[in-house]
């Protein structure tokens, strides 16, 4: 039951989003202002709380590294081979890039910290850090081949490099390593502003769900959503389960695996030549589904 209630929760923050972005109160700048606080405030402050009291070694495995990498190219490689003979070229980039590329920090990250202990969110922060780092640039890729973007992959990269929950991250775990203990006061003053992440993320979320598209194609976003948030998490039950790990790397790995598409799928398919209605449409439907299959994830992991 306390599960079904969270992810009611969440189901009902997202709604809420939703519907202040049609009612209008939430407009294009509202919502990116909301999005900076998310982005630069609170899911940092989470990332950092979770991990500055831990050294790398005790959450960076070469076991998580080496299932996380296999999922992840595993899918792509899968949704390649599903959407390899879709007529539109456009269509074809967004459908192979949604259906691996998951919502890990404003879905995944707060919601593993809002269910589970801290040994798992901490976890799940080295996760959105690793897959991050290799989900985005072969995103781009993907992008910039197939649709002949004319962009800088550089230029691209760069925002990465200046991620700020990527620093976060980097900065919590060189905290940990060399044993840098914050103030009793800054942590609980982090901590507080990390439990804004969920709730604020899920509005952001919420805002930003839109279907453009009048006439959907039907079958492929059935292939992303049955890839995203069916083949994905299922992969990564089956690849942690064979490594073996412990179970707080083993809740991290399926949980964050098994997020819908990320937002910024829409923002890249945008600016890099992608059908962006497709990528809208996509985008709605998994996070819809997701709430669902997340809702067994969770129940099966606890």
């Amino acid at each position: 039951m306390e599960v079904r209630g969270r992810l009611l929760a969440l189901l009902a923050l997202l709604l809420v989003g939703t519907g202040l972005r049609r009612s209008g109160v939430l407009d294009d700048a509202r919502t990116a202002r909301l999005n900076a606080v998310a982005y630069y405030v609170a899911l940092p402050a989470l990332i950092f709380v979770s991990t500055y009291d831990r050294s790398i070694s005790d959450l960076l495995s070469a076991t998580l590294l080496t299932g996380l990498l296999i999922v992840l190219f595993t899918t792509a490689a899968l949704a390649w081979v599903v959407h390899r003979n879709r007529p539109s070229g456009p269509r074809q980039s967004v459908a192979v890039v949604q259906s691996y590329h998951s919502n890990l920090g404003y879905l995944g990250l707060p919601l593993v910290a809002a269910t589970f202990d801290a040994d798992v969110t901490a976890i799940a922060s080295v996760v959105l850090g690793v897959v991050s780092l290799v989900q985005v640039p072969m995103t781009i890729l993907v992008l910039t081949n197939v649709n002949d973007a004319g962009t800088s992959i550089r230029q691209e990269l760069g925002r990465l490099v200046r991620n700020p929950v990527l620093a976060s991250l980097i900065a919590g775990l060189v905290a940990g390593s060399v044993g840098v203990t914050a103030p009793a006061s800054v942590a609980t003053g982090l901590d507080g502003v990390g439990t804004l992440a969920l709730p604020l993320a899920l509005l952001c979320v919420g805002a930003s769900l839109q279907v453009d598209s009048s006439v959907p194609d039907l079958g492929a976003t059935g292939s992303v959503v049955a890839l995203k948030v069916g083949c994905m998490p299922a992969l990564a039950w089956g690849i942690f389960s064979v490594l073996s790990v412990d179970v707080a790397t083993f809740t991290a790995g399926v949980v964050m695996l098994g997020t819908p598409t990320a937002v910024s799928t829409y923002v890249f398919a945008s600016e890099l030549g992608g059908d962006r209605e497709f990528a809208s449409l996509n985008v709605f439907a998994t996070t819809l589904v997701s709430i669902g299959t997340l809702f067994v994830l969770i129940a099966l992991v606890g």
